[in-house]
């Protein structure tokens, strides 16, 4: 299902933000609002806002911070360059620093990607690989896809999610959006209605961009929303994922993956009192070492933590461990 121009709201803060929260509920396959590409996107930035009634109407359900917060732990982040915990029950930030800073999130930006297909596709969708899908980029993860393959989208997302395939990225990318550039559109207006306006994104992968940024906290707010999707936590909650896909001979194509994810894969462990439900994972030499985790604590509560640019990847995994000490 292509995406048509068919949204027309105003995203003036108050009302936007009431609309995507009815609108975005979980298990939602589209949008029912009509779409204007020509509107005027008029910006809004949590950072800069802390008082009056507008700001408490859109934050009543979020997490909000301006500085940094670390009173009462014990964290050690000296090799991340921004780092964030949020309590989602309670809206407290226990942890925070650099959380507004504009960073190369990586692959973290398949979590926007995946929301935008959970958003305006369907799982049965079919979706068929262009030749803009050969990625020659050293060191970029793919699935190895060809010019007329064939899979659902729900077989995309977990190579997505799973292998951060960024070849599958750009199928799922084409299929919503129409292009590479039609689809990051869609991006940008998803995020800014979140009220993720420190972000811009230029593409479905999270390749380096000098125009491709967002935030640790932009990411909590994009993560907090696609959450609401059970399908999503599915994903990110799976190990390893075994298919067939096809080409365009119709000839049937393997697909045997495993999660990226070390808390998945029993390489990292989380404190006794925590459970890591899933998240995503990224790695550029631009990025960094980066993590966004969904867990919950013993009394089943959710929390969303975020890790970027560290300087390497068990780095990553003992910094994001601290950060569950907290919770």
């Amino acid at each position: 299902m292509k995406y048509t121009n068919k949204f027309s709201r105003t995203l003036c803060v108050v009302l936007v933000m009431m609309l995507t929260a009815n609108a975005a509920g979980c298990g939602a396959k589209e949008y029912s609002f009509a779409y204007d590409r020509n509107r005027n996107n008029s910006s809004f930035s949590v950072a800069s806002h802390t008082q009056g009634e507008t700001i408490d109407a859109f934050a009543s359900d979020l997490c909000i911070v301006t500085d940094d917060v670390s009173a009462g732990t014990t964290v050690d982040m000296s090799q991340a360059a921004a780092a964030g915990l949020f309590d989602v029950t309670t809206g407290k930030v226990i942890y925070a620093k650099n959380v507004h800073e504009k960073l190369n999130p990586a692959s973290l930006t398949k979590v926007l990607t995946a929301l935008c297909a959970l958003k305006y596709g369907n799982l049965d969708d079919i979706l068929t690989a262009s030749d803009n899908v050969y990625i020659d980029e050293s060191g970029a993860v793919k699935l190895g896809i060809e010019t007329g393959d064939t899979m659902t989208m729900d077989q995309a997302l977990h190579a997505l999610l799973l292998k951060s395939s960024n070849d599958v990225a750009i199928m799922i990318a084409e299929h919503i959006g129409g292009s590479v550039e039609g689809f990051a559109e869609i991006m940008n207006d998803t995020a800014n209605s979140l009220g993720a306006t420190n972000s811009h994104f230029v593409n479905p992968h999270g390749l380096t961009d000098p125009n491709h940024y967002t935030t640790a906290y932009d990411l909590y707010l994009i993560s907090n929303e696609v959450l609401k999707y059970d399908k999503f936590t599915e994903l990110i909650h799976t190990s390893n994922y075994i298919s067939t896909y096809h080409d365009k001979d119709n000839n049937e194509k393997s697909i045997d993956i495993q999660n990226s994810n070390a808390y998945i894969k029993g390489e990292a462990f989380a404190p006794e009192n925590v459970t890591v439900i899933g998240g995503k994972t990224g790695t550029t030499s631009a990025a960094g070492n980066c993590l966004i985790l969904y867990s919950k604590d013993k009394s089943g509560n959710p929390y969303i933590s975020v890790v970027l640019k560290s300087s390497d990847r068990t780095t990553m995994y003992t910094e994001m461990t601290d950060l569950l000490k907290e919770i």
